[in-house]
C-alpha cells in the first residue's frame, strides 16, 4: 500500500519535532502538524520561560549578597515588563529554530490541528493524509480543580504572560511547578502563600527532600500551609478570597493553581480509530510506545509515563530508531536525572529513601549539610544538603539527592555515575574539585543509618 508519508506526527513539542527529524534522518518522508507554536510546553510555557524567570527570581538575593563581598550598589529596581519583552524574544528566537531544523532534514510543516481518522489516516483543515505510521505527542494540559470560582485562578499557562506582577499571590499546589513558581514570585517581591493539601513538598520525591525544602523556603519568607485544600475562590473588592476545606480563608491578589497536568488526548480521534486510553486520558502504549493499533504511536506527556522534555526526547529517538533505523529499541526510565528549580534548587537522581529500602531492604545512607562558601561571607543561613543512598548488598550508590545552589548543574554529573551502576567505592576513589559544593559527593565517609 502507498502512503503519503511513513509518519505523521500530530503535535510540535520537543518530543514530536525530535520524533520527526530523526525519521528523517533515517530517510522517511515525515510530515508534523502543529496548530501553535513550535517547541510546545517545554519552550513555550515551561521548562525554558521559568528557568528564565527563576534566574530572574534569585538575583534579588545576589544584590543582597554582593554587599558582603564588598561591593556597593544602589537600591536594585525590577520591572517585569523588560523580563516579559526579553523572554518573548528568546521564546520567538527558539520558535523559529525549531522550524528550522525542521525544515533542514526535510520534514514537511504542516499548520492547524489534526486529529487521527482511522490507522492510517489523519485529517487537518478538511484534508486527508495517509501515513505509514502515525504518532502522536501532543503532551498535556494544566488540571483545575471543579471548585466554585475555579474560573478566578490562573495556571503556569498564564503566568507567564502577565500583564503586571501582584502585590499578593496564592499558589496552590505542592508539586514542582508550584514551588517553582512560589519561588519566582516571592524573589521577585511578591507576597506569596503556598497552599498544599499534602504534608510535605514534592510528593514523590524523597520525603526528607520535600521537608527540607519547604523549611528553606518558609525560612526565606514563603508563607506555607499545608493541609489546605480549596473550597471556593470569591471575587472581593480589589482582589480574591480562597477558602480552604477547614474554613480558613486567604485574601489575595492573585490564585494559580498549580495542581497537576492531564494528557492533552481530547478530540484527536483516538478512541475512534481504537487506540485505548487510561480512565485519566493518557494514551496506553507499551515498551516501544505502541499503542492499541500498531501503525499508531505516541510518546510524551500523553503517555504519563515520566512527564519531563528530555524523557520526551529520549522516546523520539527510540521511537525513531524502531521504526526505521532497523533497531528496535524499548524505553529505558531508570535512572532519570531530573531537578526542581525552586529557591533553593532540588535534584535528584535513582531511588527515594522510601523506595530504596522498599526495593533492597538493608540501605546505607549518606548525608552532608552545610552552608555554601559562597554565603558565610553574609547574613544568609540557607542550607546545601545532599543525601547518597547505598544498597548494602552491593554497595551501589542507587539514589542520590541535593538541595543548593546548581544543583542542577551537578546531578547531572552525578547521574552519568548513577545510570553506569557506580558503587561507594568508585564515588570515595574519585578526587574532588576543591573547593565546591559538588566534591561533597565524594567525600561522604561516614553512614549516618543502616537499615
Amino acid at each position: 500500500m502507498k502512503f503519503d508519508f511513513d509518519l505523521f506526527t500530530i503535535g510540535g513539542g520537543s518530543g514530536g519535532v525530535r520524533a520527526s527529524r530523526v525519521s528523517a534522518g533515517y530517510g522517511a518522508k515525515v510530515a508534523i502538524a502543529e496548530a501553535g507554536r513550535f517547541g510546545g510546553t517545554c519552550v513555550n510555557v515551561g521548562c525554558i520561560p521559568k528557568k528564565l524567570f527563576s534566574y530572574a527570581a534569585h538575583l534579588r538575593e545576589d544584590f543582597e549578597l554582593a554587599a558582603s563581598f564588598g561591593w556597593t550598589v544602589g537600591e536594585p529596581r525590577f520591572d517585569w515588563a523588560t523580563l516579559l519583552a526579553n523572554k518573548d524574544k528568546e521564546i520567538a528566537r527558539l520558535n523559529g529554530v525549531y522550524e528550522r531544523v525542521l525544515s533542514l532534514a526535510g520534514v514537511e510543516i504542516l499548520r492547524g490541528r489534526a486529529s487521527v481518522v482511522d490507522s492510517h489516516t489523519v485529517e487537518l483543515g478538511g484534508r486527508r493524509f495517509s501515513a505509514k505510521h502515525i504518532l502522536v505527542a501532543t503532551g498535556s494540559w494544566p488540571t483545575v480543580p471543579d471548585i466554585p470560582g475555579r474560573s478566578h485562578a490562573i495556571t503556569s499557562n498564564e503566568a507567564f504572560h502577565l500583564q503586571r506582577l501582584p502585590r499578593r499571590v496564592a499558589v496552590i499546589g505542592g508539586g514542582y511547578i508550584a514551588v517553582e513558581f512560589a519561588s519566582i514570585f516571592h524573589g521577585l517581591g511578591v507576597e506569596t502563600t503556598l497552599a498544599y493539601r499534602g504534608k510535605r513538598l514534592l510528593r514523590g520525591f524523597d520525603q526528607e527532600i520535600g521537608e527540607r525544602l519547604g523549611e528553606e523556603m518558609a525560612a526565606k519568607g514563603v508563607r506555607i500551609r499545608f493541609g489546605a485544600e480549596p473550597r471556593r475562590i470569591d471575587a472581593r473588592k480589589g482582589g480574591f478570597e480562597v477558602e480552604y476545606g477547614d474554613g480558613s480563608r486567604n485574601e489575595t491578589d492573585l490564585v494559580m493553581f498549580a495542581t497537576g497536568r492531564h494528557a492533552n488526548s481530547a478530540n484527536l480521534g483516538l478512541e475512534a480509530a481504537g487506540v485505548r486510553l487510561a480512565a485519566d486520558g493518557a494514551v496506553i502504549v507499551d515498551k516501544y510506545s505502541n499503542t492499541s493499533v500498531d501503525s499508531i504511536h505516541a510518546i510524551g506527556d500523553l503517555t504519563n509515563r515520566v512527564n519531563l522534555t528530555p524523557v520526551a526526547t529520549a522516546e523520539a529517538m527510540w521511537l525513531a530508531r524502531t521504526l526505521f533505523g532497523g533497531e528496535p529499541t524499548a524505553i529505558d526510565h531508570d535512572n532519570i536525572p531530573t531537578a526542581v528549580f525552586a529557591n533553593p534548587n532540588v535534584a535528584t537522581v535513582g531511588l527515594s529513601e522510601e523506595r530504596a529500602r522498599e526495593k533492597f531492604g538493608a540501605v546505607d545512607v549518606y548525608k552532608a549539610s552545610f552552608r555554601a562558601l559562597k554565603l558565610t561571607l553574609g547574613e544568609s543561613k540557607e542550607r546545601t544538603f545532599m543525601k547518597l543512598l547505598v544498597d548494602r548488598v552491593t554497595q551501589k550508590v542507587v539514589g542520590a539527592h541535593m538541595i543548593g545552589v546548581d544543583a542542577g548543574e551537578v546531578m547531572q554529573g552525578i547521574a552519568i555515575a548513577v545510570k553506569l551502576g557506580a558503587t561507594k567505592a568508585q564515588f570515595d576513589a574519585t578526587i574532588g574539585i576543591h573547593p565546591t559544593a559538588a566534591e561533597e559527593f565524594v567525600t561522604l565517609r561516614e553512614r549516618v543509618s543502616v537499615g
